[in-house]
């Protein structure tokens, strides 16, 4: 078992990492200087001709895109840990939509708020109504969530799993930077605080 991961500090790649830290495996890290243009190299664009992070080789096979590279390291190394439904079952089938979802859906969302009003993106770019209404979406989406979780543990039931984790980390700085109370959903809040009790650290710097 091999894996060597690229990464730069405080992009998309901290979710692979926090994955990674959660499953305990070895591997191999790899910083890419961003500012630098790193990730332009021949070396680099040959593994992801993307151009981006995170990127991960697995046994000589390298992969892109951080909720393919979760959804792979948990069907190959989560089941055993118990992070990750088995393959098949009506549990991994939530776990997979569940995290994907809180990519493609609630991370576009609250990232269309950043942009809109983060000091990281230029202000003359900022554009109040479309940052109002991403944070009316954001907080519709957590809604769809919070109903999802009545009744239940965890996203697939009563096993905290790769999905929660990265829906919780995800939430723990989007949450703060968006101004909204975990209180105004009820269910969520709890989730929240059970999760958030089983994220590892990492080292990453």
């Amino acid at each position: 078992m091999s894996i060597k991961f690229y990464y730069t500090p405080q992009s998309n790649a901290d979710r692979v990492h926090g994955t990674l830290a959660a499953l305990g495996v070895p591997y191999e890290e790899v910083r890419i200087n961003i500012r630098a243009g790193e990730q332009r190299t021949p070396e680099f664009l040959a593994i992801n001709p993307n151009g981006k992070v995170p990127t991960i080789i697995i046994d000589g096979t390298p992969m892109f895109e951080s909720a393919a590279i979760q959804i792979a390291l948990g069907e190959r190394y989560g089941v055993e840990k118990g992070l990750w439904p088995a393959l098949g079952s009506p549990e991994h089938l939530t776990a997979l939509t569940w995290l994907v979802w809180g990519q493609v859906a609630l991370g576009g969302a609250i990232f269309r708020y950043m942009q809109n009003t983060a000091d990281w993106h230029p202000k003359e770019q900022h554009n109040a109504p479309q940052a109002a209404a991403a944070l009316a979406e954001t907080r519709d989406l957590l809604a769809i969530l919070d109903k999802h979780l009545e009744g239940r543990g965890f996203l697939t039931g009563e096993r905290c799993t790769l999905a929660d984790l990265d829906i919780v980390a995800t939430l723990g700085w989007g949450l703060m930077m968006m101004k909204i109370a975990a209180s105004d959903f009820p269910n969520l809040a709890g989730w929240l605080e059970r999760a958030g009790k089983r994220i590892p650290q990492h080292s990453a710097s």
